[in-house]
């Protein structure tokens, strides 16, 4: 039977999914820690618009999970739906790329991009494209490494939930970001995370990288009450732009 949670239901992976792309002797194991969610957006939650189906394992890294601010980052792109009709836009370290997704919906150009050797993740992206019938390019992108892949991207806005994670990671994440935000002139960096040190530490970054906040938003002053009672912490939304 599916769990249902607000605008969020989980069903076991079987409901809904072939297991023809995995080997037989890795079927069952991966099947019994996987689920299919579904996270729906609209402004009335008995009738959403749309919903996208996530497909997660809790037994792999965590890349295969939905993060709340992941949730929180798509709910945002789903209310400011007019800027993303048309935008390119990039998802950084997007894992199960829900807000890529939810702006694929919307009529975005997406790329879903995480590490490169994230392979694992980047088969659970185009799974997760195929089950939603979304076309999004897939691509390997390490901050911090200048490979041909990072200078074809020209994106108009830039997605990132929850990558402000690891300190020792924040310097390439902004150098990355930076150069993106410049390859493209009037583009924004948009960014869902746990405020765990303060935004102090984002703002040295931001400074650090020639970068400005934009808007500054707590992450449940826009989240409806259903999603919002699912989640917990800290989280804050910031845009942010080159100065």
């Amino acid at each position: 039977m599916p769990e249902r949670r607000g605008l969020e239901t989980r069903f076991p992976l079987k409901i809904g999914m072939g297991e023809k792309d995995w080997d037989d002797e890795q079927c069952d194991d991966r099947l019994s820690m996987s689920t299919v969610s579904r996270h729906c957006f609209g402004d009335d939650s008995e009738a959403p618009s749309f919903c996208i189906s996530i497909i997660e394992n809790m037994k792999e890294d965590y890349g295969l999970f939905v993060w709340p601010c992941s949730i929180v980052l798509a709910e945002y792109v789903w209310q400011q739906k007019h800027r993303f009709s048309g935008a390119t836009v990039v998802e950084l370290g997007a894992g199960t790329s829900l807000p890529g997704l939810v702006a694929a919906k919307l009529g975005a150009h997406v790329t879903l991009t995480d590490h490169s050797s994230s392979f694992q993740v980047f088969d659970n992206m185009r799974r997760v494209c195929e089950l939603n019938k979304l076309e999004c390019n897939v691509l390997g992108l390490t901050w911090g490494v200048w490979d041909s892949s990072i200078f074809s991207l020209r994106p108009t806005i830039i997605l990132g939930a929850d990558v402000l994670y690891d300190s020792n990671a924040f310097d390439n994440l902004f150098a990355t970001v930076t150069f993106l935000l410049q390859n493209c002139p009037g583009s924004t960096f948009i960014t869902s995370y746990h405020n765990r040190s303060g935004h102090h530490l984002i703002e040295f970054l931001m400074g650090k990288w020639g970068l400005k906040c934009l808007k500054l938003l707590d992450g449940f002053s826009f989240l409806p009450s259903d999603k919002a009672s699912l989640l917990s912490g800290n989280i804050q939304l910031a845009e942010i732009a080159v100065i």
